[in-house]
Parts: C-alpha cells; structure tokens; sequence
C-alpha cells in the first residue's frame, strides 16, 4: 500500500556539525537549567505546608487519663446525642497525658462539644461539654 510512495527526504540536522558547537556546554546549561527549576518547585509549596502546619496547631487539645484503666476510644459529639468516634491511636494509658488533633473537617464547626471516654473495661464517663476553642485545653477523664 505504502510502497508505492517515496518519503520525502529530510534534511538531517547535524547539531555537532555547527561552527561553535560545544556538547560539554550544552549539557551544563541543561543540567543548570533543570537544577534551577528543581529548586524553584521545592521552594515554592513550603509557605503552604508551613501554614497548614500552624493551622493546625491551633486545634489541638490535652486529654489526661485520670481513671483506673486505660482509655480506648474517645466518642465526640457537636449535639450530645449522636456520638462518633475520635481516633485516639493505641489508646490513653492511666496517669498518661496525650495531645490529640482535630480533624479538619470539623474547623467550621461549633466550638462546644460533648466528649466522652471508653474504658478497656468496657465503661464509660459520663460526657463532658468542653469548649475546644478554649487555648491549652486539657480534659480529665
């Protein structure tokens, strides 16, 4: 089908041809270039990742586990009706205290909240009304 038609010939440039032509320098200039634009990349999303982290910061609170036994889980609730669960990790050994963070999705939200804790002995407190925009909060269960 196509061996009927001739490819048009093109002319072959030869870069390495050309008065003046040095490939040691091209590459350095390529190499100054890549680097250049690899730091302007890196520089660039640090102010956010630095915000983020300060916004952060300003969401945490201090649970103490004053309680015989060790704290398991923590249920949090905006209404004190419907309870989630607040991820605590391995939990909240007795006399320990432990910073926790707020997830994000609940920086629109109210600042009052009920929270309880579960105990590994399957009980649990009775829920406490904390005001979580209160700065260097520390909660006693």
């Amino acid at each position: 089908m196509f061996s009927d038609r001739k490819m048009a010939e093109r002319p072959v440039f030869d870069l390495a041809s050309e008065p003046g032509f040095c490939a040691l320098s091209l590459m350095k200039n390529l190499l100054k270039t890549a680097a250049l634009l690899a730091l302007a990349l890196a520089l660039v999303p640090m102010p956010a990742r630095l915000a983020r982290a300060e916004a952060d910061d300003q969401y945490t609170f201090e649970v103490h586990n004053a309680y015989k036994e060790k704290i398991v889980r923590l249920m949090a609730s905006e209404d004190g009706k419907e309870y989630a669960k607040f991820d605590i990790g391995k939990g909240i050994e007795p006399g320990e205290t432990v910073t926790l963070n707020w997830n994000k999705s609940t920086n629109n939200s109210n600042c009052d909240w009920f929270i309880k804790a579960v105990y590994a002995d399957d009980t649990m407190s009775e829920p406490a009304e904390v005001d979580f925009c209160e700065e260097d909060l520390v909660i006693d269960f």
